[in-house]
C-alpha cells in the first residue's frame, strides 16, 4: 500500500513539476513581450530641429523630380539625399555646400548606392525618419483634370491660394505674451481678409472652431497620421468654407477657410489681431503620446513655405450666395490613394 501510494506521488510530482515549468515558461514569455513593448512603446523621435535651407530642398528635389520624369537609371529620393547631408553638416543646413551633394550624385552615377554610403553614419537613420515625417509626402505621383494624366512633381500646396500676395518672415520661437509668456510655433503670413487658405496635402479635420489663442482655426491630420497642419486666425463671421466639419476629409489644394485676423479673446467671433494673417504650423507626431501634450514637436516651416511657392492651388467663387471658394482644378493625389502601385 505504501509502495503504490509513493508511486502514484512520484508521478503526481512530475505533473507538478511540469505545470511548474510551464507556468514559469509563460510568465518569462510574457515579461519579454511586456519589456519589448515597453520599449517599443519609448522607442521613437522625441525632438526635430528642422533646418534645411531652401537651397537644399529646391536642389535635392529638382533632381528628385527630373530624374523620375526623365525615367533616368538612378532615380533620387530628395529625403535620402538630404538625411546624407544632413550627416555631413552635423544637421546645421548652415553649413550645406553645393559641392557636398555634387560630390554625393557623382558616388550614386558611379555605381555607389545610398546604403552603402550611409550604412556607418551614426544619424542617418534618425535624419531620414524625421525628414520623411516632414516631407515624405511632398513630391511623388498625382494627377491633375480635366484628364488626369499621372504626373510626378511637388503635390503639396502653398497655404495660400494662387494670385493673392501675402509676405512673411523667419518668426518660429518669437516671444508672445497672451495668455501666458510662450514661443511662437509657427509662421505667419501676412495677407489681406478673406484670402483663401490651402490645405497644403490631403488629410482629416480633427479640430475645427474657436481657440482662444488662435481664434477661429483648422486642424487637419495628414493620411498618413504624421503630420498635424495648424491654420489660425481665420475672418471673422465666415472662417470657413461651406459644411467643413470635424471628420471632413480634405484634398491638397482644397479651400479650406479665409484669412482673418480673429483671437487672443475667450469671447467667440472677436478680432484681437493686430494685422490680418494666417498662422501656419506643423506638429510632428510619432507617436501619439506627443499629440497635445507637453512634448509636442511643432517645426519651424518658413523655407517650406519658400519651397511651396513653387506650387500654388488657383481658385474661382463657385458659391456667389456663400461667396465661398473652390480649387479651379481637380486634383488626386496617387501616391496616397494607391500607395502599392508606387
Amino acid at each position: 500500500m505504501f509502495i503504490k501510494s509513493f508511486k502514484i506521488n512520484k508521478k503526481l510530482l512530475i505533473i507538478i513539476s511540469i505545470l511548474i515549468l510551464v507556468s514559469c515558461s509563460i510568465c518569462i514569455f510574457y515579461s519579454f513581450a511586456e519589456e519589448q513593448e515597453s520599449k517599443k512603446n519609448t522607442d521613437y523621435i522625441k525632438w526635430v530641429d528642422f533646418n534645411i535651407s531652401y537651397e537644399a530642398l529646391n536642389l535635392t528635389s529638382k533632381l528628385d523630380i527630373d530624374s523620375h520624369n526623365n525615367d533616368e537609371e538612378i532615380k533620387y529620393n530628395w529625403v535620402e539625399l538630404l538625411a546624407y547631408l544632413a550627416c555631413k553638416n552635423g544637421g546645421n543646413f548652415k553649413k550645406f555646400k553645393k559641392n557636398d551633394l555634387d560630390n554625393l550624385v557623382d558616388k550614386l552615377k558611379n555605381g555607389e548606392t545610398i546604403e552603402t554610403l550611409t550604412k556607418d553614419l551614426k544619424f542617418y537613420n534618425y535624419y531620414y525618419e524625421s525628414y520623411s515625417a516632414v516631407l515624405g509626402n511632398y513630391i511623388g505621383y498625382y494627377s491633375i483634370g480635366p484628364d488626369f494624366k499621372q504626373q510626378y512633381g511637388i503635390k503639396a500646396f502653398l497655404p495660400i491660394a494662387k494670385n493673392y500676395s501675402f509676405n512673411h518672415y523667419d518668426d518660429f520661437g518669437n516671444s508672445r505674451s497672451y495668455g501666458f509668456k510662450r514661443t511662437h510655433l509657427g509662421n505667419d503670413l501676412m495677407g489681406s481678409i478673406g484670402t483663401p487658405v490651402i490645405a497644403v496635402e490631403s488629410g482629416v479635420v480633427q479640430h475645427i472652431g474657436w481657440n482662444q489663442y488662435g481664434g477661429w482655426r483648422i486642424g487637419i491630420r495628414s493620411l498618413d497620421n504624421k503630420r498635424y497642419y495648424y491654420y489660425a486666425h481665420l475672418r471673422k463671421n465666415h472662417p470657413y468654407i461651406q459644411n467643413l466639419k470635424e471628420g471632413s476629409t480634405v484634398t491638397a489644394g482644397d479651400v479650406i477657410g479665409y484669412l482673418g485676423m480673429t483671437g487672443y479673446s475667450i469671447k467667440e467671433n472677436v478680432n484681437n489681431i493686430n494685422v490680418p494673417h494666417l498662422h501656419f504650423g506643423i506638429e510632428l507626431v510619432f507617436d501619439e503620446s506627443q499629440f497635445d501634450s507637453p512634448n509636442e514637436i511643432w517645426i519651424d516651416v518658413y523655407n517650406i513655405i519658400e519651397f511651396l511657392k513653387k506650387n500654388r492651388s488657383e481658385v474661382y467663387i463657385s458659391n456667389k450666395e456663400t461667396k465661398d471658394y473652390s480649387r479651379k482644378v481637380e486634383f488626386r493625389d496617387l501616391g496616397t490613394f494607391f500607395p502599392s502601385l508606387f
